[in-house]
Order: structure tokens, then sequence, then C-alpha cells
């Protein structure tokens, strides 16, 4: 960081200290750091735990070093993990997941449960992979048959200390994973059987407290997302709705938390090793003493050669052994995908939200491009339009579409040289490319069903390609019976989206009892996310090309190997989302070149109201001041873990400011001079004053 931007930034951090002066809103979650340890840990038994690690196996060093740490201090220490281990990155996902298991081994992994991308190469390869790791793999509310697939529990016993820990798998396996890999698997799930999913869990915290056990841990892959609040298959809804759990290891959400929202006693590390999670356990009075995580590592941004870099400052220890072996893999796999083929002049948004799950991005836009260019291209004959055929049922080329789901979109693509590497990490999974024929009723049930927590983030938010539609937030989402096997609901009825129009050139009327051939993945053709009218659709088939060599192959042969501005440089603006304004009123915006200013920034009424003063003093959200403070947050802020913890720390004074003076002219007249001073300096130190224009908020 340049001498002047600290400057600043220490005045930023005085200013919003004493007045307050956040302008974003932060989920509410409780975050205790520590450090390594230091002292005498002689009685105590320490658990390490990880989750969602998602191919980051270079972190499998790090957790293994700091075992040996607790150990030196004369611990006893169980190392745990929360699931999604097996998918991710290429560094695991090459293999399906038998990288992943090998890395664990080195690390002296002692329990884990599994995450719903552990199914993501199909139930039989989850099997091969576990029969390899040498520590025990737990789940109680997944079966086959009248039993589960692994044991419901395991239980840690030694000087008179007695650990139970009980395994839970998010629900959503059963719609986040291709339906066709996981056939004769059972989820247990709180849809149509009232408190299943609770009752399960009971009986196995009942069954470890009867057998001896002082405390009992819920080592959970189920998270505090939104989406999984109206069914309760949260860890926290968990935690309410059942008895015994001590403290519950949680994932599946990426949460960096060390307690819900009301005090609960969930801890979550994040992702990708970004922090280890800690419990420390008095083995004399038999009680959890102490639960907090440790970052991995501590950055700074700085300026090197006139661009601002990121630097780690501070880093854990690594083992020598794990590093080592993690390195051969991750030499082996750059071998093999490290050539570069392509580059890119923008950033292209692989972010979560604002992003592919709430929003139309420039990078899905991308992907469904090539998806539906190489269907076409395969089947053009002779230089005539294509024409997909299904048995009896034929579509031209005036009503072939693209949908794949937000969710199945991994990262970013950073501007500059593309490898193999960063497509395959964009699209992990190994997907293929479906063909599934619908009518207009039943495509526009997929994208009401697909949009139905929006602005909410959900992962089976449609990315698309020849659909122009506006979707009304304001209009409640009509739920009707759930979809058989899943955890989502049928649309009673369409109230929030309207199809205006399909194709690129020529555009064609939407028509509700017209055939559509939607180019899609072949997890969302089976039925995955929202999208089982896709499954119960007439007629479909698979076209067996892999979706990131499809990617790849449009980039060198349609794009000559450039993903450049004017093409992709902001979303194509097929999407119209109307969000709830501050007021009560509706506000409407497009998704494309306006994003940046306009109503539709990807975030919800909800969000908005997060811009407490600085809204309230600027009389608008969507004004240059708050743009280059939102700006400011991301890049300097939001860049090192003690900057996301003050942002944390302070976002929550902003309300109470407002509901004091937010009607007092002196008040805004106040702050609005303190604002315009620290934004002009900002802008003086380098921030531009025009709105931040990328798309990876």
């Amino acid at each position: 960081m340049k001498k002047e931007t600290r400057k600043i930034f220490a005045a930023f951090l005085a200013v919003v200290l004493t007045l307050s002066l956040c302008p974003w809103a932060l989920a509410d979650y409780k975050a205790e750091m520590g450090t390594a340890p230091e002292g005498d840990y002689a009685g105590k038994t320490v658990i390490l735990h990880s989750n969602d690690v998602h191919g980051e196996i270079m972190g499998y060093a790090y957790i293994a070093a700091m075992k040996t740490a607790f150990q030196e201090k004369g611990a006893d220490v169980i190392l745990a993990d929360a699931g999604d281990f097996s998918q991710g990155d290429p560094n695991v996902s090459l293999t399906k997941g038998a990288d992943a298991i090998d890395m664990m081994n080195a690390a002296g992994y002692d329990v884990a449960t599994l995450g719903n991308h552990e199914f993501d190469f199909g139930y039989e390869q989850l099997r091969e992979n576990l029969a390899k790791a040498n520590f025990p793999v737990i789940c109680a509310d997944v079966f086959e048959g009248e039993n589960t697939i692994l044991p419901p529990t395991w239980t840690y016993e030694k000087d008179g200390l007695k650990i139970g820990f009980v395994g839970m798998e998010t629900p959503e396996t059963q719609t986040k994973v291709n339906p066709g890999l996981i056939q004769g698997i059972r989820f247990v799930s709180n849809i149509n059987s009232g408190n299943a999913l609770y009752t399960c869990a009971q009986e196995q915290i009942d069954a470890l407290r009867n057998d001896g056990a002082d405390i009992v841990i819920g080592l959970t892959h189920l998270g505090v997302d939104a989406e999984s609040a109206p069914d309760g298959h949260r860890s926290v809804d968990l935690y309410h709705n059942t008895t015994g759990f001590d403290i519950l290891l949680d994932g599946h959400s990426h949460t960096v938390m060390t307690e819900g929202e009301q005090g609960e006693p969930v801890q979550s590390t994040g992702t990708k090793f970004a922090n280890i999670g800690v419990v420390v356990i008095d083995n004399a009075s038999k009680k959890i003493e102490s639960h907090y995580l440790i970052p991995t590592k501590v950055t700074e941004t700085v300026e090197e050669n006139g661009e601002e870099v990121e630097k780690v400052i501070s880093e854990l220890p690594k083992d020598e052994a794990v590093a080592a072996k993690a390195q051969e893999i991750i030499d082996r796999v750059n071998a093999e995908y490290g050539q570069v083929f392509a580059k890119s002049e923008i950033l292209l948004n692989g972010e979560r939200a604002p992003g592919n799950r709430t929003e139309e991005t420039n990078l899905g836009d991308l992907i469904t491009d090539a998806m539906v260019w190489k269907v076409l291209e395969v089947n053009r004959k002779d230089g005539k339009p294509a024409v997909l055929t299904m048995g009896d049922v034929s579509v031209d080329e005036n009503h072939i579409v693209g949908i794949t789901n937000g969710g199945g979109i991994r990262a970013s693509i950073q501007p500059g040289d593309i490898t193999r590497k960063d497509l395959n990490t964009v699209l992990p999974f190994g997907n293929t490319i479906a063909v599934v024929f619908v009518t207009g009723a039943e495509l526009l049930e997929a994208l009401e069903a697909s949009t139905y927590a929006t602005p909410e983030a959900l992962g089976g938010y449609p990315q698309t390609f020849g659909i122009e539609f506006t979707l009304d937030t304001t209009k409640p989402y009509d739920q009707g019976d759930a979809y058989p096997e899943s955890t989502y609901y049928k649309p009673a009825s369409i109230q929030r989206v309207t199809i205006s129009r399909i194709n690129v050139e020529p555009f064609e009327p939407f028509d509700l009892n017209a055939t559509y051939a939607v180019v899609t993945n072949d997890f969302c053709a089976a039925g995955g996310d929202t999208y089982y009218a896709f499954k119960n659709a007439s007629a479909q088939f698979d076209t067996g090309i892999v979706m990131d060599e499809a990617l790849m192959e449009y980039v060198e042969t349609n794009l000559a190997g450039v993903i450049s501005e004017e093409a992709y440089g902001e979303p194509r603006g097929d999407q119209t989302i109307i969000l709830p304004a501050d007021d009560g009123e509706s506000e409407q915006g497009e998704q494309g070149g306006e994003s940046g200013q306009g109503g539709q920034s990807g975030e919800s009424g909800q969000a908005k109201k997060g811009c407490y003063v600085a809204t309230s003093v600027y009389g608008s959200y969507d004004c240059p001041q708050v743009w280059t403070l939102r700006r400011f947050r991301d890049e300097v802020l939001g860049q090192t873990w003690y900057g996301r913890l003050f942002i944390r720390a302070y976002y929550a004074v902003s309300p109470t400011a407002v509901k004091l003076f937010g009607d007092c002219e002196w008040f805004r007249e106040f702050f609005r001079d303190k604002l315009d001073t620290l934004v002009s300096n900002l802008q003086e130190d380098g921030f531009e004053s025009s709105p931040y224009q990328d798309t990876d908020w």
C-alpha cells in the first residue's frame, strides 16, 4: 500500500470508528480469531477442523504443522473435516477426488463427514475413494435401502474423556448432484416428512450419550445459507431442534463464523483453508473451554512496479513432508494443464453473489455462448442452419436457447493469460453438454423455479443464451408442491418471470405452446438444482461434449484466442431484474451496460438498506461517492483478515446513527462534508470517481 494510501486508510478507520460511516452490509456472524498455540496444553484435547477445502491441497500442510505445534505443547489432537474436499480445483478433480484422500491421509486426519461435492463423480467413485482413507468418514442421514451408507458416528476415547462425533450431510445434495449418479441413495430431509433431519440427528446424539459420551460434536455439512432456511436444513436449525450437541463444526455455506446469529455454538472456517478451526477441551472438567479460528495467511495490498498486488505479510508454518506431497500433485497438474492457449482483456465474473447466483454475468454469457455455439457447429451441415432432432421432435435454429446453472460456475477468469487449468477451475465438475426439448410453458416454469429466491443467491440461477426475460422480485414466489426427491418447490403459478423474446437475431416472440431445444449441462438435464422441468421433459440427449473443452474451443476458434472488452466487457443485457426499492417502490434496471449505475446492481433491497449513513447523506445508493467507498472497501479494507474484521465490527453501529439522527439536516450536511473530503482524498490517491464497473461485486 502506498504511503498516502496508508494515511488515508488510517484516517478512514478513525472516521468509521468514531462516526460509523460504513456504507455496506455484512452478515452478522461472530468470528473469534486466535493465534498459534502458546503456553502449556497438557491435559487438553484440541480439535483442529477444516471444511470446504475444494482442492486447496497446500492447506493440508498448514493443519498438519498446527497439529504438531499443539502436540508439542502437550495437547492430544484430533483432525476433523466437515466435507467438500473432493472437488473444486484440478489438483483434486482430475483424479475424481482420490488425491484429496491421499492428502488427508498424509496430514493425519482422524475423522471426516461428507459434503455434497463428494458425490459429484458418482456414488461408486466415492466408495472407491473412501476405501483408501486411513480415517473414518461418518454420515448419519444418507441411506442405501434401510442402512446408512457410512457409519453415522465416531467416538474418540482417551484418558477417561469420551467425545462422540455425528456426521450430517446436507439434504440439498439430492438436487446439487447429477441425480443419475446417485440413484438408489436417499437423503433424509424435512420436506414432506416433518422433522426427519432433526429426528435422525437426535437418535445419534442419544445413542452417544447413552454410551457415555462426555461431549457430542456435530460434524455437519449444512451451512447457514438463506436458501436452506425454509425447510430447516441449516446447521443453526439443527442445533435449535435437537438437544445434546456441544458444538457444530460446519461446512457448505463457506461462512467464517464461531457462532450463529443467535449465539449458537456453530463454527465454520470459510473455504480453501482461509482459516483453521480450533476447539480446546479440558480433559479434567470434560468441557469445551474455548473455540476460535486461526488465519493461515495475513495479506496486504502493496504497489509494485506501478501495480497493486496482494502480498503475504505473515503465514502459518507448513509441514515439510505434507507440503512436498502437495507440490508434487500441483506440479503434475500444471504440467498437464498449465499451458497458455488464450488471453482475456477483462475480468470475467465467477463470483457467487453478486454474481452467477444472483444475476447475468459476462462469464455466464461466455459459457452459454460456447455451449450453444458448439452444439450448432456440430449440427450445421453444408452451411445450412442447424436442426436438432430427437425421435419425432425437431427444432430449428431460431428456437434453440441455452441455460446453465450459476452454481456450476466456480471461479473468475482474471485478465491476462488463460490456461486449461483456469477453465477447469471455472468448470470443475466434468459436466457434458445436453439438449432438452421442452415446451414454452416448461421453459417458463424452469426459469420461475430457478429464480424463486432472487435477489438472494441461488445455485440454480440461470445464466442464459437467447432468452430475453424480466424477473420481478417484488412479486412473491407462488410455492407449490415439492418436486419429487428434491428440496425445491414447483411454482403453483408463474408470477415473477416474463419471457419477451427468444433467440438472438432474428428475434422470435415467445410462445408457451412452441417447442424449444435448451442447450444445458447434464446436471440440469437430469433435474439438478431447480430444473425438474428438464428431467420431466418429453425428450433429451447428451452430446458427450465436455463443457470446459467446448469453452476452450470456442475461445480458440470463434474468438481467435482473445476474450475482448468489446465482446464480453459487460453482460449482454438479456435479463432485467426488478428489485424492491428502499422506499417500498419497485425499481427496475437492466443487467448489462448500465449495471453499475442503475437500480440493478445485483443487490437486494435489503442489502441496499445496509448503506445506512452514506445513502442517508447523499440521498442515493447509486452515486459516485458510495461506489468509491465500496471500491475502497473491496480493494483495501476487504483484502486483509483484520480489515474484514474491522468492517464486520463497525458495520453494526451504522443503523443506530441513522435511527438517531437520519432526519436531521445538520446530520446530513455534517456527514456529507466529511464524506466528500474523504472521497476526494481517495480519488486523489488513485480511486476513480465514476461508479466501479467491474462485475465481480
